[in-house]
C-alpha cells in the first residue's frame, strides 16, 4: 500500500516513519518535505497527487502552537490549516484516493462540556477562545472528510487524540504544548544549576496526554480497515493529570529536585477535556498503561536534554 505521509518531519509523522517498517510492513510512506511540496497550495498538491498515485493519506500537517501561539494569531491558524486541509483532503477525493487518516485534535470539543468527552460533543457548545482558529480548521477538515466519504463511497476518517508527546516534540519552541514545554523549564533549570520552574495558572487545570508512538502505532494498523471506523474516533489515554502532576513527573524523571512557582496572570486554557475512548477500545484500541506513559515521558525527558546539549556543542564549535 502505497501512502502518502503529511507532517513526516513532525513529531506523530516522524514516529509513524520510524515505526511502519515494523507495525506495518506492507505501507510505502511517501512523504514530501514542505520544501518539496507546500501542503497550503492546491495546484501543487493536485499535481503531486497526479504524478504519485497512492492508496491511502495520513494527514498528519497541520500548523501548530501552544496556547499563547494560538491567542497572538488565532487568523493564522484558521488559514493556513483550513488551506492545508481543503488541498490534501478535497486533492485526494478529485484523485480518487479511496483512503484518509485526517488527525484531529481535543480541541475540537466544547470549553468546560462534560467529562469525558464524547464523539457526539463536537459542536454542542462553545468553544475554548484561546485555540478557537486552530480548532474551527479542524473541525471543518472532519466535516469535510465526513462529506465526500458520504457523497462518494470514500473511508476517509478523524482520529481525535489528545495532547500529544513524545521524543520528536518541540522542546521550548512556540510550538511547545504544556509537556513538552514543562521538560524544557525543567532541563534547562537542571542544567543551569536553577532551582525554581514556573508553571502558568494556578497549575490545577487537567489535561490528557498520549505518547506519539502510541497513536502511531493505531494509526498505521487501522489503515487497511478504515470503512470500519465510525467518522469520527477518539483514541486517548483515558487518564488525566493536573498540570502540576505533569510537571512533577518531569521532575522525578529528569532527577530535578527544585520547587515551582505560578504566575496567576497566564492563561490557563480549558480546565478539562478528558476524553473517552470506549468506541476505540471496542475495535481493539489498548490505551497505555501509566507506567507506558511515565516510560515515554522520561524517553522525552532525554531526548530534550540530548537535544540541548548538541546545541551547546555546535554552538562552542562555532566559536
Amino acid at each position: 500500500m502505497r501512502v502518502l505521509l503529511t507532517g513526516g518531519s513532525g513529531m506523530l509523522g516522524g514516529a509513524i516513519r520510524r515505526l511502519a517498517p515494523d507495525v506495518a510492513p506492507g505501507v510505502a510512506l511517501l512523504a514530501p518535505s514542505r520544501a518539496d511540496l507546500d501542503l497550503t497550495d492546491r495546484a501543487a498538491v493536485a499535481g503531486w497527487y497526479a504524478a504519485n498515485p497512492v492508496d491511502a493519506v495520513i494527514h498528519a500537517a497541520a500548523r501548530v502552537g501552544g496556547i499563547q501561539a494560538n491567542i497572538d494569531d488565532p487568523a493564522g491558524f484558521l488559514l493556513h490549516n483550513l488551506r492545508m486541509n481543503d488541498a490534501v483532503i478535497a486533492g485526494a477525493a478529485a484523485a480518487g484516493v479511496p483512503r484518509l487518516v485526517f488527525l484531529g485534535s481535543s480541541c475540537m470539543y466544547p470549553r468546560d462540556h462534560r467529562q469525558p468527552l464524547v464523539e457526539e460533543d463536537v459542536l454542542a457548545a462553545p468553544l475554548e477562545p484561546t485555540n478557537e482558529g486552530y480548532a474551527l480548521a479542524k473541525i471543518t477538515g472532519a466535516r469535510l472528510c465526513d462529506y465526500l466519504s458520504r457523497q462518494h463511497g470514500l473511508a476517509y476518517r478523524t482520529l481525535i487524540p489528545p495532547n500529544l508527546f513524545g521524543t520528536g516534540d518541540h522542546f521550548g519552541s512556540a510550538a511547545s504544548h504544556l509537556l513538552a514545554a514543562a521538560i524544557a523549564k525543567v532541563v534547562a533549570a537542571q542544567a543551569a544549576g536553577g532551582d525554581e520552574v514556573e508553571i502558568w495558572g494556578s497549575g490545577t487545570a487537567r489535561r490528557e496526554f498520549l505518547d506519539a508512538d502510541h497513536l502511531a502505532r493505531f494509526v498505521l494498523t487501522a489503515l487497511p480497515g478504515l470503512d470500519r471506523l465510525p467518522p469520527v474516533l477518539n483514541v486517548g489515554a483515558e487518564v488525566d493529570h493536573s498540570v502540576n502532576d505533569y510537571y512533577r513527573m518531569v521532575a522525578e524523571a529528569a532527577g530535578w529536585h527544585g520547587r515551582f512557582t505560578h504566575d496567576l496572570t497566564r492563561p490557563e486554557g480549558m480546565r478539562a477535556k478528558l476524553m473517552s475512548s470506549a468506541r476505540a477500545r471496542a475495535l481493539g484500541y489498548a490505551p497505555p498503561t501509566e507506567a507506558e506513559t511515565r516510560a515515554a515521558i522520561a524517553a522525552a525527558v532525554a531526548a530534550c536534554r540530548e537535544g540541548a546539549e548538541t546545541r551547546v556543542a555546535r554552538g562552542r564549535g562555532a566559536t
